[in-house]
C-alpha cells in the first residue's frame, strides 16, 4: 500500500516545478543572466544551476546534471566563472526569477506567503544525504522576501526529487544519455531532448542500442513492455525517494499547499514549452 507521502509526491513535483522553471524560460531570467555577464541560455543556465556548488569544473557538473553530453558541459565550463563568480550567478538567478514571479503572479499575494510558509516546512532538516544539487541549494541562505522564499523553497524541492530521479536511473544501470532515449521512446519528442543536452547521432544511436539489446526497445524505438515495467519502476523508485518533504506535513497542510500551489503553477505553465525537456506535464494533465 503506498502511503500518503508517497502519493503526493509526483502530484506536488507537476505544482512546485513550473515555479522553480520560470528560471529557465521567462525573459526576466534571460535578462538578468545576460546583465551579469552571461550571454546566451546555455551561459545563464550552467552557470545558475551549478553556481550553488561554488566553481566547479566539466566533471561535476556533468555527473550531477546526469543527462548532458559532457562536451556540451564542457563549452560552458569551466569558462563561465571568468564572466561570472558563481556567487554573481546565484545573485542574477534569484533576481530574475523574483522579477519574473512578480509580473506572473501579480494578486495572489495572501497565497504566496502562505504557500512559501508550507514549503519552507516541506524543506525544514531535510535529509540531503546523496543528493548533491539539493543539499548545495538547501544550504544557501534562505531569502527573506515571498517571492524569493517561495522560488528558493520550489528549487530545493526539485532538485532534491531531481537527485533522487538520478540515483534510481543509476540503480538501474541507465546512462545519461539512455535516460534521455528512453523518455523519447516513451513521452518527450527526441527532438525536444536529443539537442537541448547536446548528444551526437552517434551517441544517440549507440545509447538506442544498449537500451535494445536489454530487451527495453525495439530497434525503430518504440518500447517493449519490457521497457515500459521497468521505467515505470524507476518512475515508482524517484517517487518513494521523493516522499520525505511531505512526511514534514500533516495531509491537510499538504491539501492546503496543493490548493495554493494550483493557481501558481498554471501561472507559471504559461512560460514553460510543452512538451518540455524538464519532463514535467502541463497543469491539469496526467502526471503519469
Amino acid at each position: 500500500m503506498v502511503d500518503d507521502a508517497v502519493a503526493a509526491a509526483r502530484p506536488m513535483w507537476t505544482l512546485f516545478e513550473p515555479i522553480h522553471a520560470v528560471t529557465y524560460f521567462a525573459p526576466e531570467s534571460y535578462a538578468a543572466f545576460e546583465e551579469a555577464g552571461l550571454r546566451g541560455f546555455w551561459r545563464g543556465y550552467f552557470a545558475g544551476r551549478a553556481a550553488p556548488l561554488g566553481p566547479v569544473g566539466p566533471a561535476i557538473v556533468v555527473a550531477s546534471f546526469f543527462g548532458f553530453a559532457p562536451a556540451t558541459v564542457a563549452r560552458a565550463i569551466p569558462n563561465i566563472w571568468s564572466r561570472a563568480a558563481p556567487e554573481v550567478a546565484l545573485q542574477a538567478r534569484l533576481t530574475g526569477a523574483v522579477s519574473a514571479l512578480r509580473r506572473l503572479l501579480d494578486g495572489h499575494d495572501d497565497a504566496i506567503a502562505e504557500a512559501a510558509a508550507l514549503l519552507e516546512r516541506a524543506t525544514d532538516d531535510l535529509d540531503c544525504s546523496g543528493r548533491v544539487l539539493a543539499a548545495a541549494n538547501a544550504a544557501l541562505p534562505r531569502p527573506v522576501e515571498p517571492l524569493a522564499r517561495l522560488w528558493h523553497a520550489t528549487t530545493v524541492l526539485r532538485e532534491h526529487r531531481g537527485d533522487g530521479h538520478v540515483a534510481a536511473l543509476v540503480s538501474a544501470e541507465v546512462t545519461g544519455c539512455a535516460a534521455l532515449v528512453w523518455h523519447a521512446a516513451l513521452d518527450i519528442p527526441r527532438e525536444r531532448l536529443q539537442m537541448y543536452r547536446g548528444w551526437t547521432d552517434e551517441q544517440w544511436g549507440a545509447a538506442l542500442t544498449r537500451l535494445v539489446d536489454r530487451g527495453w526497445l525495439v530497434a525503430d524505438g518504440t518500447p517493449t513492455e519490457e521497457g515500459r515495467a521497468r521505467r515505470a519502476a524507476v518512475e515508482a523508485a524517484t517517487d518513494l525517494a521523493a516522499a520525505a518533504p511531505w512526511r514534514g506535513l500533516t495531509a491537510g497542510e499538504t491539501a492546503r499547499l496543493t490548493e495554493l500551489l494550483r493557481p501558481l503553477a498554471s501561472a507559471c505553465a504559461a512560460e514553460l514549452p510543452y512538451p518540455n525537456p524538464i519532463g514535467v506535464p502541463a497543469p491539469g494533465a496526467d502526471p503519469g
